[in-house]
């Protein structure tokens, strides 16, 4: 059985958030304005977390760039009272948004902050109406929504796959974040199979995960910086 997970090498990310944009460009994420943003009521489902390290003049910005974790064990499945969010075989924990009843409490369950909110009707740009991705919904006012690994993108490959007459691939299916990456820090696969990239460098001694000491079991690994 497949399961699906990503490796970030920090020491080759270089913070340009090409993977945030490809990411609100591919899940017709709706844009907030100032205000939005003054009261942290922006969206984001994937984000580049900057944080600062020394003292002047030796000071250093780091960037991490944060999707959802996809936990083995996600905390979020546990608390929704209507099954709006729950966890496949292949690992991938996915949002409902048609079930979802805005009650938060997957939010206030993740560790990671990786949910948001839809405070307000998404509104887009008349401008990116035209470059609206048809396979992703508009989520409407008042749902949580996440990162899913574009899981449309698993079910565009399945059936290109299903149509040429073969198994799927693992190369076949890559979520937009580590397709648009130009350093190639965000590597995506199956981490059971042992031969897959994703899966061997899980095993390098610089491998961590966020907040691993939860029990989560994140299916999103870092490796850290070696310089």
């Amino acid at each position: 059985m497949t399961r699906w997970g990503m490796v970030i090498d920090l020491d080759r990310c270089n913070g340009c958030q090409a993977c945030e944009v490809a990411c609100r460009v591919e899940n017709n994420i709706a844009v907030g304005g100032p205000e939005a943003a003054h009261k942290n009521r922006t969206i984001s489902w994937m984000q580049v977390i900057t944080r600062e390290e020394g003292e002047w003049p030796d000071v250093r910005t780091r960037m991490m760039p944060r999707p959802c974790m996809h936990c083995d064990r996600p905390p979020c499945t546990a608390v929704c009272p209507v099954g709006a969010t729950s966890i496949d075989a292949e690992g991938i924990v996915g949002q409902i948004y048609p079930r979802c009843i805005g009650c938060r409490y997957c939010a206030n369950a993740c560790p990671y902050t990786a949910k948001s909110f839809n405070w307000t009707e998404p509104v887009y740009p008349e401008s990116a109406l035209p470059m609206l991705n048809p396979d992703v919904s508009t989520r409407p006012v008042g749902v949580i929504e996440k990162c899913t690994f574009c899981h449309q993108r698993l079910q565009s490959a399945r059936e290109q796959a299903r149509y040429e007459g073969r198994p799927l691939r693992e190369d076949d299916y890559v979520p937009a974040c580590a397709e648009s990456c130009p350093t190639g820090a965000i590597v995506f696969g199956d981490l059971d199979n042992p031969n897959h990239r994703v899966a061997k460098m899980v095993r390098d001694p610089r491998a961590f995960r966020l907040l691993e000491e939860l029990g989560t079991e994140p299916k999103v690994y870092y490796l850290a910086e070696e310089r």
